[in-house]
């Protein structure tokens, strides 16, 4: 059977972003700590951790105890005023002893904790190091596997789904321009031959239709540029982001500063897509919330990283981060590159996208 285009779209999208249709429960081709079973004989991290407990509550007590029988302090029955303070300090010392062992035994879980309210699957890479506490070791190596297998899975889980809206996107760019541009175009050849026969007194109503339709057209012909850069595979990255610079200024009236640098090293359709991608949702922001007066868009390269800047003087507030952002850093963890975003309120918002390469400095 032969493969219909939407389908062969979908398969060139998921090529790019290095999908190959393998489950997401099968791996994503990262390295992925997975703890195995406990092997036998060995103790549970709940048993170890009441074994340390134990031991060290009990070497503060017999420790305490060994005081008081070989010291020459006596206790008598009843009690006397003057031992009182005897007691007291005892009772106190072994009290600071064991809380300070206590404190540093469970310190890892205190920093476990910390690590938890703030791990985000957007900003990867944060685990919580083994100071050498042997009985929370097991715990602490779960907890990085855990995180690990979830950064996998999301990893594979957003290369699909951007997969399937890249071929999306090419359909309905495809759709857009052979379907419903062609119509556009008959309606607006037929309308010409209808102008040049119509009365005197219909033509300049008709000449109006002809213009709007002439628009409506150019506006379907952008809308499919945009869903459908084919100018990236055609004449490559730093051809589009130029097309890219010049429709956002011709649409926006705010002129961009292009620092764009010819030496970079070879990147991969995939590279190349996410960076564009990235660019143009940055410009998109621009235009929509930001109220600057001058963009720049910059791409260069550095050791062992190609970077992308897009710098706006505007507002600079990003109270929230919306869909858009949040699709660009999903975009940037694909190819494991770091995306940074810093506002300053009246200095403007600036954009940078680290994407890492191999021998990148020239």
């Amino acid at each position: 059977m032969t493969d219909t285009a939407d389908q062969v779209a979908t398969r060139g999208a998921a090529r790019w972003f290095g999908v190959r249709g393998r489950s997401p429960s099968r791996g994503s081709g990262s390295r992925t700590r997975t703890p195995g079973p406990p092997r036998p004989g060995c103790r549970s991290p709940a048993q170890a951790l009441f074994r340390r407990l134990f031991v060290l509550n009990g070497l503060v007590f017999t420790v305490g105890t060994l005081v008081l029988a070989l010291s020459p302090a006596t206790v008598s029955s009843p009690v006397l005023l003057t031992e009182i303070p005897v007691l007291t300090v005892g009772l106190a010392l072994m009290l600071a002893v064991n809380g300070l062992l206590l404190r540093a035994s469970l310190a890892p879980l205190d920093a476990l904790t910390t690590l938890m309210q703030r791990v985000h699957l957007l900003h990867p890479g944060q685990r919580l190091r083994d100071s050498g506490n042997g009985d929370l070791t097991n715990l602490i190596e779960s907890f990085n596997a855990m995180l690990d297998r979830l950064e996998a899975e999301r990893s594979t889980s957003s290369a699909h789904a951007l997969a399937a809206q890249e071929g999306e996107r090419q359909r309905i760019a495809r759709e857009l321009h052979d379907e419903i541009g062609q119509s556009l175009t008959v309606v607006l050849l037929g309308l010409k031959r209808a102008v040049d026969r119509a009365p005197d007194e219909l033509r300049e109503e008709l000449h109006a239709v002809q213009e709007t339709l002439r628009s409506s057209l150019n506006d379907v012909g952008r809308v499919a540029r945009r869903l459908r850069p084919d100018v990236l595979e055609d004449l490559g990255l730093l051809s589009a982001l130029n097309a890219l610079a010049t429709e956002f200024s011709q649409m926006s009236g705010v002129p961009v500063q292009r620092r764009l640098k010819p030496d970079l090293p070879a990147l991969s359709a995939e590279k190349e897509l996410v960076i564009y991608r990235i660019a143009q949702e940055s410009l998109t922001n621009v235009a929509r919330h930001a109220h600057a007066s001058r963009v720049e868009l910059s791409l260069r390269a550095e050791p062992d990283a190609v970077v992308l800047r897009v710098a706006d003087n505007g507002r600079g507030e990003v109270r929230e981060e919306g869909a858009g952002i949040r699709g660009m850093r999903e975009r940037a963890l694909l190819i494991n590159a770091r995306l940074d975003i810093e506002a300053v309120p009246g200095v403007g918002t600036d954009v940078r996208l680290v994407v890492p390469v191999r021998g990148g400095g020239r």
